[in-house]
């Protein structure tokens, strides 16, 4: 008789762990150009840094910051450009 085996689920926050990883990652999200995606990646990566330091770098609460990070919201640049800041990243543009 096989017994089953229980698989944990898969946490992309245990892979963030570097500055390149995250780099990437995020690279790779805003390429793909869904909304949905990038509030979804910026919070996987709020919560490898730490959900409570990038609330307070970034200067909202951290219930608000859980709020705008939920897929489906519908953030404001200005409060993505303080999570991407809070974050250590910057944005640029390419040609």
């Amino acid at each position: 008789m096989k017994t089953a085996q229980k698989l944990k689920a898969f946490d992309i926050t245990r892979y963030l762990d570097s500055e390149e990883a995250i780099a990437e990652y995020l690279s790779q999200v805003l390429e793909g150009g869904d909304n949905d995606e990038l509030i979804r990646s910026l919070g996987h990566i709020a919560k490898a840094k730490g959900m409570a330091a990038v609330a307070k770098e970034s200067g909202l609460g951290r219930e608000s910051l859980y709020k705008a990070l939920t897929v489906g919201s519908q953030p404001r640049f200005d409060t993505i450009s303080k999570v991407i800041h809070a974050l250590g990243l910057k944005i640029s543009v390419h040609a």
